[in-house]
């Protein structure tokens, strides 16, 4: 089995375990009732900007010996506040974001293959429509 998978696998577990997949948890969150998501996502942050900082300032090597590299991202406004919006809007419609839908689909919610093929046509949408959005 890949380590690709396992890691997956793994992430699924440990997200699943930490309710950071359930829809009452997210509700909480859009609600602002329960501070749980935000500390989930908060930590994820955190943890996220320190691994970079030690990637780029260590010059740290890949498993194949080659430097990783981290482009600077085009800070152009529109492009995040549009994709943004869009993207809040659909994790608050389906009660999750894309990475736990397919943990809740493995879990036995079938539902979540009404929103994957949702997700997956708005992501062939936006490929076919990509040049003439605003980047």
């Amino acid at each position: 089995m890949s380590r690709y998978i396992l890691v997956g696998m793994l992430l699924g577990f440990i997200l699943y375990k930490s309710e950071a997949v359930s829809w009452y948890r997210i509700f909480e969150m859009f609600h602002f009732q329960s501070f749980h998501m935000f500390g989930i996502i908060g930590s994820a942050i955190v943890s996220g900007i320190i691994v970079v900082q030690l990637i780029k300032r260590e010059h740290m090597k890949n498993v194949e010996g080659q430097e990783i590299t981290i482009k600077d991202k085009n800070k152009s406004v529109p492009r995040y506040l549009i994709g943004g919006f869009i993207f809040g809007l659909g994790w608050a419609l389906a009660g999750a974001c894309p990475a736990p839908m397919f943990i809740l689909l493995g879990s036995g919610y079938t539902v979540f293959v009404a929103y994957l093929l949702a997700a997956m046509t708005g992501t062939f949408c936006y490929g076919l429509l990509r040049k003439r959005l605003p980047h």
